[in-house]
């Protein structure tokens, strides 16, 4: 299942409704950690592995990662494939995706990230937070029915992979 909205309210609805205690998630855009609060608490007997770029996010959830000790951080650019080929190659358990780059700004490049971490990870589930992204599905109509089911794009998720991670 894939979820996208706008409203951070929404967005945390979400995570209630869809993370369970032992789901282990991928958080992509954790900021100074507000959501990664609600995603420990749901997820008490996981780990929740937290991705931002931003300097004002590490002493923030360098602190939250006391309280919690089911989070892991990393400041880190989630754009980088490096960081994904090498996060990929350890992690293949998460049951869970949540993006929030940006709120509402800069769809294409949250769906890249959506795409290939999605397709490398195979969640059951990805929640995603973003304006335009949201804007584009409930405005899109199509007589074509192209579904996936799970977290990810099955239908050519698989030819994302290189063949050294396969």
């Amino acid at each position: 299942m894939i979820s996208i909205s706008y409203d951070r309210r929404q967005y945390q609805e979400d995570m209630i409704d869809n993370i369970e205690s032992f789901d282990n998630v991928v958080e992509l855009g954790c900021h100074v950690g507000t959501s990664t609060k609600i995603i420990s608490r749901l997820c008490q007997d996981a780990t929740v592995y937290a991705f931002d770029n931003s300097p004002e996010s590490v002493d923030a959830m360098n602190n939250l990662g006391i309280e919690y000790k089911n989070i892991i951080f990393e400041c880190m650019d989630v754009r980088d494939k490096d960081v994904l080929y090498d996060f990929a190659k350890s992690h293949t358990d998460i049951d869970v995706l949540c993006i929030d780059l940006g709120g509402g700004y800069h769809p294409d490049t949250v769906f890249k990230v959506f795409y290939l971490w999605s397709s490398f990870l195979k969640p059951k589930v990805t929640l995603i937070r973003n304006r335009g992204l949201a804007d584009f599905v409930n405005s899109s109509k199509s007589i074509e029915k192209i579904f996936s089911s799970d977290g990810y794009l099955s239908s050519c998720a698989y030819d994302v992979i290189p063949d050294e991670l396969k």
